[in-house]
């Protein structure tokens, strides 16, 4: 959750600006170059606002003091104060910049800061397999059920047709798609969906084909209730088994999918903040090996904590956890 607040929480836009007595927002709204007596109406770049500011300080110290003086300014700045689009050239030497007290994991090969970006790209991240995963598993619910509740022809049928579809080799798929119509995120979910529900459709059709013969079911259909009740009321819920269990697993290979197709330079459209990106500059970019160690350490303590959530939710959401058999 508290990732959703990176694009305020990790910026360069300050919380709190004062500027010649007067208050701004800057994280939370738009303001011009006019607003801070500049000449344009275009958006503020605060970088160089600070940078002026501190330039006209520096030369009233050194005895040359500017017309009208240097105005007031004080800032209440985010707790990473870097934007991950933007490059930071102002070291010495050409970029990657080793870690230091103002990029605590340094930059990448561009100068953008490597914190900032391995946040941004944990949100992108979360966020793409979250919705792959929920999206996939919805598919395969309600596929897979259809194909276990109907049976006969019907099941033999879809299932002839979801082994061609399967058969379809889906980094293809990805690379075709994205050059008709270019990369996106929501592209992406949207391809990837298509497949990534075929799994949980066969253990949904298993589970429905076990289900639908049982004695409580046989006398709901005897009682005359309808299939819509049969299905989502009396089968459904005994069959969310292969649900909680695969869930997790589903969106971990979320994340290791999106991070493998942006390292491949399928993924998503650059600048776009990406740990498979990062981890393509840190292959490129040996001598810098911050970029890549750390990287590599955020992906494997989410990978590891998202299977220890994964797993505390499918052991308190499994009807049937609770039973031991000693």
């Amino acid at each position: 959750m508290l990732s959703l607040t990176s694009p305020w929480t990790v910026n360069d836009e300050p919380f709190y600006l004062r500027y010649n007595g007067k208050s701004y927002f800057p994280a939370f709204a738009r303001y011009s170059e006019a607003d801070f007596g500049g000449e344009y109406k275009t958006e503020q770049d605060y970088a160089k606002l600070f940078a002026d500011v501190e330039e006209c300080k520096q030369d009233e110290e050194d005895g040359f003091p500017r017309a009208g003086g240097c105005p007031e300014m004080w800032t209440i700045m985010p707790p990473v104060p870097h934007d991950p689009l933007k490059a930071d050239l102002s070291e010495e030497g050409t970029p990657p910049f080793a870690p230091s007290a103002k990029h605590w994991l340094g930059t990448d090969s561009n100068g953008r800061d490597v914190l900032s970006r391995l946040i941004h790209g944990f949100r992108i991240c979360i966020s793409f397999s979250l919705l792959l995963t929920v999206l996939g598993t919805f598919l395969g619910i309600v596929i897979g059920g259809i194909q276990g509740y109907l049976g006969k022809f019907w099941d033999t049928g879809m299932q002839r047709m979801i082994e061609i579809w399967s058969s379809l080799p889906m980094l293809y798929v990805v690379i075709l798609i994205g050059c008709i119509y270019g990369r996106s995120f929501w592209l992406l979910i949207l391809i990837m969906a298509a497949f990534n529900w075929l799994s949980l459709s066969y253990y949904m059709r298993a589970e429905f084909l076990k289900l639908r013969s049982m004695t409580y079911v046989m006398s709901a259909k005897v009682l005359g209730l309808g299939h819509r009740h049969i299905f989502f009321k009396e089968i459904l819920p005994n069959a969310m088994t292969p649900v909680v269990t695969l869930f997790p697993f589903t969106l971990i290979g979320g994340i290791g999918s999106l991070t493998s197709l942006d390292f491949l330079g399928f993924g998503l459209q650059p600048p776009t903040p990406s740990w498979g990106e990062l981890m393509s500059q840190g292959l490129n970019n040996l001598y810098a090996p911050w970029i890549s160690v750390s990287t590599v350490a955020a992906l494997f303590v989410t990978l590891l904590l998202t299977t220890f959530v994964g797993e505390g939710v499918r052991d308190a959401m499994d009807p049937k956890s609770g039973d031991r058999y000693v």
